[in-house]
Order: C-alpha cells, then sequence, then structure tokens
C-alpha cells in the first residue's frame, strides 16, 4: 500500500471515529463531576429545584414551587392577612339526641306474639301520623292461667243465664213482686253478662301499637310471629325536622356567656340554646342546643347518635386575622399551618394558632402578620406536594 493510499485510509477512519463519538454523546448527556461548577459559579452536580415534569416541588427548606399555570389549575386564590376583632368561641364535644316534645318510642304493656297492622309491619325510614296502628301484640297467658280464666268464664256464663231466667220469672209475676226484686235481678244479671263479656275479651285480647308522634320510623326491631316481652322498645319515631343537640363543658360559666353556637363543618345547621344543667355529670355539665336548618322546609343532615363538635361563640372579642376555615391544614408533625406565599410561585408553610368563629371561618390568633398574602382556598393542595 502507497503512502498516499495509507493517508486515505487513516483519514477515513478518524473520521468514522469522530462522528461516532459525536453521537454518542448525542445519545448519552453528559454528567458533571462531583464539585463542578457553572459559569455563574452554582453547583452543576445539585439537584435541580424542579424534581417534576411539572415543575411542582418540595424545596429543602419546607417551602413549595407551584408555577403559574399549575396555580390556575390548581385554582389557588391569596388574600392580604389584616387585623380584625371577632368574637372568642369555645369547641364542645357534643352528640345528636331525640327531641322529647317531638319523639317517641313503642313498647308493648305485655308479652305477646307480634301480628301485622293493616298495612304490614312498618319499616325504618317509612313515614308515618300519629295514632297510626303500627303492629299488634296478641296476649298468651300460661296454661295454668288460661284454664283458670275458662273455667271462671263457664261459672259467670252459667251464673248469668241462672240470673236472666230469674228476671223473665220475675217480670211474669209483675204486680205480685216488688218492684225492687225486679230492679235488683235485672241489675244483677247485667252485671255478670259484663263480667262475662270482659273475661271473653281478655282471652283473646291484642294490642294495638300506635304512633305517638308523627315523624319517621327510627328504629324497628320486628318481624311477624316474634315473641316479646313487656316493656320491650319496638319502635322509635322520630320528627327528623325537630332534633337537639346535648354538648358537655367542664366550666359552668360557659351558659352564661354563650351568644351564638353553631355545627362545626355543617353551616347549613343552626343552633339555640335552650339551656344548661346545674348537676354534674360524670364531671361535666351538659348544655342542650335545639337544631334548626338555616334554609326552612329543607331535613337536617344528621342522624340521631351522630357524635359532633359544637362551637359556642361567647361576648368576648379577641384580636386575630379572620380566614376561611379551609385556609388552616395540618402539616406532618400534626400542627396546624397556613401558607403564605412569598414569590410569584413559592409558598412559605407557616405554623399558626387559631380558634374556629364558626362553621366556615376561623380566627388565627398567633403566627401571622400584617399584610402577609394567605393562600385561602387550595390550600390541602399545596400540602400534598412532595
Amino acid at each position: 500500500m502507497t503512502r498516499h493510499q495509507l493517508n486515505r485510509c487513516c483519514g477515513w477512519s478518524l473520521a468514522h471515529a469522530m462522528a461516532l463519538t459525536a453521537g454518542l454523546l448525542t445519545l448519552y448527556p453528559a454528567h458533571a463531576g462531583p464539585g463542578a461548577h457553572g459559569p455563574g459559579g452554582e453547583h452543576l452536580d445539585a439537584p435541580s429545584a424542579a424534581t417534576s415534569p411539572s415543575g411542582l416541588a418540595r424545596l429543602p427548606d419546607g417551602s413549595v414551587n407551584v408555577p403559574k399555570i399549575a396555580q390556575r389549575r390548581m385554582a389557588i386564590r391569596t388574600v392580604l392577612s389584616a387585623q380584625s376583632e371577632a368574637a372568642a368561641t369555645v369547641e364542645m364535644p357534643g352528640q345528636v339526641v331525640m327531641d322529647p316534645n317531638a319523639s317517641g318510642r313503642v313498647q308493648a304493656v305485655y308479652g305477646g306474639r307480634i301480628e301485622p297492622g293493616g298495612k304490614g309491619l312498618p319499616v325504618v325510614g317509612q313515614p308515618v301520623k300519629k295514632g297510626d296502628v303500627l303492629a299488634y301484640v296478641r296476649y298468651h297467658a300460661e296454661p295454668f292461667s288460661h284454664g283458670r280464666q275458662q273455667s271462671q268464664l263457664a261459672e259467670l256464663r252459667a251464673q248469668r243465664q241462672l240470673a236472666e231466667h230469674r228476671v223473665q220469672r220475675l217480670d211474669s209475676l209483675e204486680g205480685t213482686v216488688p218492684r225492687k226484686e225486679i230492679d235488683a235481678a235485672r241489675t244483677e244479671a247485667a252485671s255478670l253478662a259484663e263480667r262475662e263479656r270482659s273475661i271473653g275479651n281478655s282471652l283473646a285480647v291484642r294490642e294495638a301499637l300506635t304512633a305517638p308522634v308523627s315523624g319517621v320510623i327510627a328504629r324497628a326491631d320486628l318481624v311477624v310471629g316474634q315473641v316479646v316481652e313487656p316493656r320491650d322498645v319496638l319502635f322509635e319515631v322520630i320528627d327528623p325536622a325537630r332534633m337537639l343537640v346535648e354538648a358537655t363543658t367542664a366550666d359552668a360559666k360557659v351558659a352564661a356567656s354563650v351568644a351564638k353556637a353553631f355545627l362545626q363543618g355543617m353551616p347549613e345547621v343552626s343552633l339555640r340554646l335552650l339551656g344548661a344543667s346545674r348537676l354534674l355529670r360524670d364531671g361535666v355539665l351538659p348544655l342542650t342546643f335545639a337544631m334548626t336548618p338555616v334554609k326552612a322546609g329543607t331535613v337536617l343532615p344528621i342522624a340521631i347518635g351522630q357524635s359532633v363538635t359544637v362551637v359556642a361563640q361567647s361576648k368576648e372579642r379577641i384580636k386575630g386575622m379572620v380566614l376561611p376555615a379551609q385556609a388552616v391544614v395540618r402539616n406532618a408533625a400534626n400542627e396546624p399551618i397556613v401558607w403564605i406565599k412569598s414569590g410569584a410561585e413559592r409558598f412559605i408553610p407557616q405554623p399558626v394558632q387559631f380558634r374556629p368563629l364558626d362553621a366556615i371561618t376561623v380566627v388565627v390568633t398567633q403566627g401571622l402578620g400584617a399584610d402577609n398574602r394567605v393562600v385561602v382556598q387550595g390550600a390541602p393542595l399545596i400540602a400534598q406536594i412532595r
């Protein structure tokens, strides 16, 4: 091979090697080595702030980066916090109970076997009116008692027949027999007939179970043929528009300072204080509130026995920042925080202390300064960014 041919071969191989190297560099991007710096002095080996393609990221200092397009998609809304005065509140645990004037229980006075009414046995949730027959209880006496009643009935029947024959004889002798004897015989016959009728009815008597109030069936534990005992609770009827809340507190001064009351998380329900007990029960004082729907004619979205939290506003005034309740969220340590917007795309978590005002608003008493831009809509979504 000549020198010219060798140079042409080496040149072709070198060009192909350079092209292959450039292709490999294109396929496999270069990684900066440890300690490498860019032209501005930044660390090239440090991880970028945005760890997701959308730019959502939680920064090492706990703040969150949310691009503008993501803020619009998440419907983030902020307001400037301002100092104001609000009523102090007290949270009390409570439970929904029946209104004794708008509910009732159906119990059997005597034991027996259940028989359906004219429309069958009612079921839970069925509306009823006061006086409607819900079921019948067929009384069954013990065998010995039943035998004694039958023998007494037979004896009374015989005495009644004899008394009626005597009345007929005395009527035929009217004019010769004193009138008072005839009246006495008739009275005795009528008395024996009434006693016979009463005992005869008791042998096949059945008790009618009627609805004590108008409302809906809240409890029905019966089937046809079931045997029940005396004083068993067979039905419970409630008026869904009239229920009470029984809250408890250890402070006897709370009842005297309550101005308004609400159910936490239920803005469609309003409360009215009926009274407070002066007798401790398990170390606490019960307070009774009447529930009414905010919109007249709507059904209360609550059930008997449900546990609730009563927020009572007192006459005392406190200073703080009034915010929507959804602005306060919990961090990983279960501390209440709000999100403050510190830049166009940066949000900082700020621990706060707050007190609820009503079902939808709270007052932040510590942790916020004037003119902080606080997230009032979308805070739970920001808290979920990792």
